[in-house]
């Protein structure tokens, strides 16, 4: 099968979401899929490191932060964290840091730009939940390609 977005597109067109193209890639690995994790934040990542410390089980975290620009929500040093845990990518709907560093890593990391500050560690965030907040809801199972398109499905057709 082939894993061009366009040709997924045209085999899963009834079965999949397409989030708006508003994700930049980041990681070393530019496709990625798997069973999705969520966490909601603003501006403070704890909860983001505490996901991440978790086994990974070859999952996708992704991280609402309310699109928020003023602050990152993962660095070199979580990315580096998910990729020895087993996580195979991280979107983040916010900022991240240390974008050349993580960009050597073998893990997957999309999110809508760069900042170099990094967030507060208050833990004033909740934990897993369906993510809403972007125009295509994220289905349990996801595929990320390598042009920053992020497709969803109720479950990965392909296995």
């Amino acid at each position: 099968m082939s894993e061009k977005t366009t040709d997924l597109c045209d085999d899963f067109s009834d079965q999949l979401r397409i989030a708006s193209p508003i994700f930049q890639d980041y990681g070393g690995r530019r496709l990625f899929n798997g069973p999705v994790t969520t966490v909601k934040v603003f501006e403070d990542n704890s909860l983001v490191r505490a996901a991440l410390e978790e086994p990974g089980d070859a999952r996708v975290l992704v991280v609402d932060g309310g699109g928020s620009m003023r602050c990152a929500l993962l660095g070199d040093q979580l990315a580096l964290l998910g990729q020895k845990n087993n996580w195979v990518g991280v979107i983040v709907y916010g900022c991240i840091r240390d974008s050349a560093d993580i960009a050597q890593l073998d893990i997957g990391v999309k999110a809508l730009n760069t900042h170099p500050l990094k967030s507060v560690k208050k833990a004033l965030a909740s934990g897993t939940f369906r993510l809403l907040s972007l125009v295509s809801p994220f289905s349990p199972a996801i595929i990320s390609t390598p042009i920053a398109t992020v497709l969803s499905w109720p479950s990965v057709p392909w296995q």
